[in-house]
């Protein structure tokens, strides 16, 4: 039986559309992040500010972006997808969705219950 069908990379456009979107976001968050004092900061330092204020906003987006990641494997899981189907989602082979999510997928199988031997 052959296995599932491969899963396209995101396309230029797509990926180029999403860079597009989180740089906006981490600009607007970046922005919510405490200056230092007027007037205890030169250009270079506040530009050195800003930098390092998109890289915490990065680092927080990065979890989060994890943290789904965690969701959207747990729900796939849940209907039925093995690692060999998650690993090809992210990119990554079936034993590195397997060390990413130990113990999320069982090989057990329901079986039906067995009949009562009284009943027979």
């Amino acid at each position: 039986m052959p296995g599932p069908a491969p899963t396209p990379p995101l396309s230029g456009e797509t990926a180029t559309l999403v860079t597009q979107v989180v740089d906006e976001l981490i600009r607007r968050l970046a922005q919510d992040v405490p200056h230092p004092p007027a007037g205890l900061v030169d250009t270079a330092g506040d530009a050195r500010h800003q930098a390092l204020a998109r890289l915490r906003v990065l680092r927080d987006v990065e979890q989060a972006v994890r943290r789904l990641e965690d969701q959207a494997a747990h729900a796939a899981a849940a209907h039925g997808a093995g690692y060999p189907e998650l690993g090809q989602a992210m990119g990554m082979s079936r034993q590195g969705a397997r060390r990413r999510w130990p113990g999320l997928i069982t090989n057990s199988t329901p079986t039906p219950p067995s009949p009562d031997p009284r009943s027979l």
